[in-house]
């Protein structure tokens, strides 16, 4: 019988979240449609490790560039709105040239972390967990990017995503002053270490991102910062979560900034031994301990369809 992975406790494991970025980040390294074999190995690597939790997976391809690109899904079903969903996505490619430790074999790593922790949990909104494909240019920002393309397929679908939840990026905290940096007029603003987790929102997913912010403090020590700005600052919606914007979907991205903090972005240098994996396993249990409640609540449920009802503006 194949091993599986199933926890006894809520607690994240920093071996694991290791091994995930060394196998993404060092062992395939750059993965991308111009190099399909190593982004196939990253897509089989994650079926295989959801397979291990004992997840169905469900698979979302199409073509691009001439090559076969699939977007990967499980569920973990609420159990009393099974139909409405708590979205958590992290893709799983990365840009030319470069390994992707942390962008985003981090987000990644996380993803696959978050999952094996919820096979204990009994949410009472479904949880679904997605492994996108082309987040990368040439797709960047481009309507064949793996995750706007899923958004428009779940559109298309009428799938009720309350929060869509997009992680890029988590792996790289530092203390040294001035190591972190802002476009402008955000640095008179915030501080210029970078040792804290960074979370976004558009103006529209505002609420939720209070909301998140509000547990996330709650439940972890680790610092938080969070937004909730116009789409047009830079770097604001340059992840997974723009597809749902652009198709009515609320939805926040959780990063430690990318470029405005870690040097070695989008770079041959972005391998493992780059990332703090004290500070990246606090994140982690933070975010595990964050969705868990979120999910555990339905609040988002109960909020969403008492405002229909009034027909108040949200």
């Amino acid at each position: 019988m194949e091993k599986t992975e199933i926890p006894s406790n809520g607690v994240v494991d920093i071996d694991r979240l290791r091994a995930h970025v060394h196998c993404l980040g060092g062992d395939i390294g750059e993965r991308n449609v111009f190099r399909p074999e190593a982004l196939s190995a990253a897509r089989d690597y994650i079926a295989e490790t959801w397979t291990r939790q004992r997840y169905e997976i469900s698979r979302q391809t199409y073509e691009a560039y001439g090559v076969q690109s699939s977007n990967l899904e499980i569920t973990r079903s609420g159990k009393r709105w099974p139909d409405q969903f708590l979205l958590l996505g992290a893709h799983y490619d990365s840009a030319r040239g470069a390994p992707g430790a942390n962008d985003n074999g981090s987000g990644i790593a996380a993803l696959l972390e978050l999952s094996r922790l919820f096979r204990r949990q009994d949410p009472a909104v479904s949880v679904r967990f997605v492994a996108f494909v082309n987040e990368e240019p040439p797709f960047f920002l481009r309507p064949n990017q793996g995750s706007a393309d899923y958004a428009r397929a779940a559109k298309t679908r009428s799938d009720d995503i309350r929060l869509m939840i997009a992680i890029d990026c988590i792996g790289y905290y530092s203390d040294r002053r001035r190591s972190q940096h802002y476009p402008p007029p955000f640095g008179f603003f915030y501080p210029n270490e970078g040792n804290f987790l960074r979370a976004l929102s558009n103006l529209v997913s505002r609420h939720e991102l209070h909301r998140f912010a509000d547990v996330f403090l709650s439940v972890s020590d680790f610092p938080l910062e969070f937004l909730a700005t116009t789409s047009l600052n830079p770097g604001v919606s340059w992840s997974d979560h723009r597809g749902f914007w652009k198709n009515g979907y609320r939805a926040l991205l959780v990063t430690d900034t990318a470029f405005y903090r870690y040097r070695h972005y989008h770079s041959a240098r972005d391998t493992p031994d780059k990332l703090s994996y004290r500070q990246f396993t606090q994140v982690v249990q933070g975010l595990h301990d964050t969705f868990a409640e979120l999910a555990a609540s339905g609040e988002f449920a109960v909020r969403r369809n008492a405002c229909r009802a009034l027909r108040c503006v949200d």
